[in-house]
C-alpha cells in the first residue's frame, strides 16, 4: 500500500484492498486503515509498527520513496501467538524449577505439603488442598487460600464424596475438570469464607513407587475453569509435589528406623545399682557420628542370690558404624551369657567361640568387673581379655594396676584369662577405660600420646569422687589434650564405693562425716 506525504492512498495491491477495503486510490488513509498504521504514517515514523487488524497481527515496514511511503504488512499472527506460547512455557518451566527447588528444601513431610499447598493456591488456583494418604482414621492435610497461610489439619473423611479424589489418592490418573460438578464439592473441601467454586481440578500426586496423596486445585465461580493445558500443568506441578512427599516419606521412615536401631548401640545411662556407684562417657572417634567401636554396659543381679552386678567394657578393631553392628552383636551376646558371668573365663570362652565362627575375623577386647556390695566395701572380680587393665584409686589417692590378663577375643580357638579380686573402700574407684584414651594424640606440639602416665596423675586426683566426676574429668582432660585433632574411639567407666550419706542428724556436712 503506497501513501503519499498528504495521508492520501495513491495504490494497494490485492491484498491490501483485501485486508483494507474501504481504502481506495485517491482516498485519505485516515479512517479507511488502520488507525494504528494512519498514525505510523503521519508520525512520519521509519521503523517498524505492529498492531491488529481483526483478529490477527501484522508489522508495518515503511519503505520511503520520493513523497511517499510504501507499507509492507506481513502477517505475524503465528509468530506472535508463538513467541507467547514460548514466554507462557518459559515461565512455567521457571516455576517448576523453583517449585522443585521449594519442595526439596525440606526432608519434613509436614514442612513439604506447606510448601505445595501454598506454591499451588499461589501460582494454579485460588485455593487448594494437599492430602496425604491415610495413617489410620484421618488424613492429614494442608489447605491454602491464595495470599494467606497454609493451615495444617488433619481430616475425617470419605474420599469418595468428592469424584475422582479416591481414585487420585490410590495413584489412578486424574479425572478431567469438565467432568466435575463444582456445586457438589462436600463443605471440607472448600476453605472458610471461599465462597461459590467456579471449576475444580482433582490430581494425584505420585510418588516414588507408592501414591505420596492428592492435589486439590479450586477456582472461583467469577473466574475462568481451568483449560486442557492448566490441567496439564498442575499434573507436573502434582509430580515435583509427589515425588518430594515422597522423599520426605522414605527420610522420616529411614530415620524412625536408625533410631530404634540406634538405641540399641548407644552407650546405657549408668546409675547406682545394688549400692554400687557406676557412671560411663564415650566419644565416637568421628564428632558427626554418635556410636563406634567401644562400648559399655552394666547388667544387674547376674547372680542367684541377685546381688553381683556385671560391668563390661569392650572395644571393638575398626571405627565407624560396621565397628558399631559389631558391638552390637558382642553386646547382645553378653546378655545371653549373663547366666554363667559367675565365671568370667567361661564366659569369654562361649563369646571367643561365637566370635570365631563369626566370618569377618575381627576381634574385640573387654575388661568384666562384676561387682558386690559388702557392708560398706564393694568387692569385685576383674577380668581382662586383651585390654588395659583398669585403674584402682585409692582414698588417699594412691593408683594401683589391677593384675589381670587375657587374650584377644575372636583371635584363637583357646584363650587364656586370669581374674583379680579387689575391695573398694568407700570414696575409691575402679576405673576402665579403652586405649583411645591413653593413645590420644595431642598436647602442645599435637603429636604427643595422653598416655598411662598422665591418666593415672589425673585419676589420683580424683580419690573420693563420685563415679561421675571421675569420668567427666577424665574425658575433659582427654578432650583438651587432643584439641581438633582427630582421634580414635574413647570409652571409660567407673565403679566406685560410695561415701554413703552425711550425717545431717548429727549437724555435719564436713570433711569426713559420712555415714558408713
Amino acid at each position: 500500500m503506497v501513501v503519499d506525504r498528504s495521508g492520501t492512498v495513491r495504490a494497494l495491491n490485492e491484498a491490501a484492498r483485501a485486508l483494507f477495503p474501504a481504502a481506495g486510490f485517491g482516498r485519505p488513509a485516515a479512517g479507511t486503515i488502520a488507525d494504528w498504521l494512519a498514525e505510523a504514517h503521519q508520525r512520519g515514523s521509519d521503523e517498524v509498527a505492529r498492531g491488529e487488524v481483526g483478529e490477527r497481527a501484522f508489522a508495518a515496514h515503511p519503505v520511503p520513496h520520493g513523497e511517499a511511503v510504501t507499507w509492507w504488512l506481513i502477517d505475524e499472527t503465528e509468530t506472535r501467538s508463538a513467541r507467547e506460547a514460548l514466554a507462557r512455557e518459559q515461565e512455567r518451566t521457571a516455576f517448576l524449577s523453583d517449585a522443585s527447588a521449594a519442595l526439596l528444601g525440606s526432608l519434613n513431610l509436614d514442612r513439604c505439603m506447606e510448601v505445595a499447598a501454598r506454591l499451588a493456591a499461589q501460582h494454579l488456583a485460588d485455593a487448594a488442598l494437599v492430602l496425604a494418604p491415610t495413617t489410620g482414621a484421618t488424613f492429614p492435610a494442608v489447605s491454602c487460600v491464595r495470599g494467606g497461610e497454609p493451615t495444617r489439619t488433619r481430616l475425617e473423611i470419605d474420599p469418595d464424596e468428592l469424584p475422582g479424589l479416591g481414585e487420585a489418592l490410590q495413584g489412578f490418573p486424574p479425572v478431567p475438570s469438565r467432568w466435575l460438578d463444582p456445586g457438589a464439592a462436600p463443605s471440607w473441601v472448600l476453605p472458610e469464607g471461599f465462597g461459590p467454586v467456579g471449576s475444580i481440578v482433582v490430581t494425584p500426586l505420585p510418588g516414588h513407587g507408592v501414591p505420596a496423596g492428592a492435589l486439590v486445585l479450586l477456582r472461583r465461580g467469577d473466574r475462568a475453569s481451568f483449560s486442557d493445558s492448566e490441567e496439564l500443568f498442575a499434573r507436573l506441578f502434582a509430580a515435583r509435589a509427589g515425588a518430594a512427599m515422597s522423599a520426605a516419606r522414605v527420610f522420616a521412615l529411614q530415620a524412625s528406623i536408625t533410631d530404634t536401631l540406634m538405641r540399641e548401640l548407644l552407650p546405657p545411662t549408668l546409675e547406682q545399682l545394688g549400692g554400687v556407684e557406676y557412671a560411663g562417657r564415650y566419644r565416637p572417634a568421628r564428632d558427626g557420628e554418635r556410636i563406634g567401636g567401644d562400648f559399655y554396659d552394666v547388667h544387674s543381679a547376674i547372680t542367684a542370690e541377685g546381688e553381683e552386678s556385671l560391668a563390661v567394657l569392650g572395644d571393638v578393631c575398626g571405627k565407624g558404624l560396621d565397628a558399631a553392628v559389631l558391638t552390637g552383636k558382642i553386646r547382645t551376646t553378653l546378655r545371653a551369657l549373663l547366666p554363667m558371668a559367675d565365671d568370667h573365663h567361661r564366659l569369654l570362652d562361649l563369646l571367643n567361640r561365637t566370635l570365631g565362627d563369626n566370618a569377618d575375623a575381627r576381634y574385640v577386647t573387654l575388661v568384666l568387673a562384676s561387682a558386690r556390695r559388702e557392708g560398706a566395701t564393694v568387692r569385685l572380680r576383674v577380668t581382662c581379655a586383651g585390654h588395659p587393665p583398669p585403674l584402682i584409686v585409692r582414698a588417699d589417692g594412691r593408683v594401683e594396676e589391677v593384675d589381670s590378663q587375657g587374650s584377644l577375643i575372636g583371635v584363637l580357638p583357646e584363650i587364656e584369662s586370669t581374674t583379680a579380686e579387689i575391695t573398694l573402700h568407700p570414696g575409691e574407684t575402679c576405673l576402665l577405660y579403652t586405649d583411645g584414651i591413653v593413645e590420644a594424640k595431642g598436647g602442645p606440639l599435637g603429636d604427643a600420646m595422653f598416655g598411662e602416665e598422665r591418666l593415672e596423675q589425673a585419676v589420683a586426683e580424683c580419690a573420693n569422687m563420685p563415679a561421675d566426676a571421675v569420668v567427666e574429668r577424665v574425658q575433659m582432660l582427654a578432650s583438651q589434650w587432643i584439641g581438633r585433632g582427630s582421634h580414635d574411639d574413647m570409652a571409660v567407666l567407673a565403679i566406685t564405693a560410695p561415701r554413703g550419706q552425711h550425717l545431717a542428724a548429727v549437724g555435719g556436712h564436713g570433711r569426713g562425716r559420712y555415714t558408713a
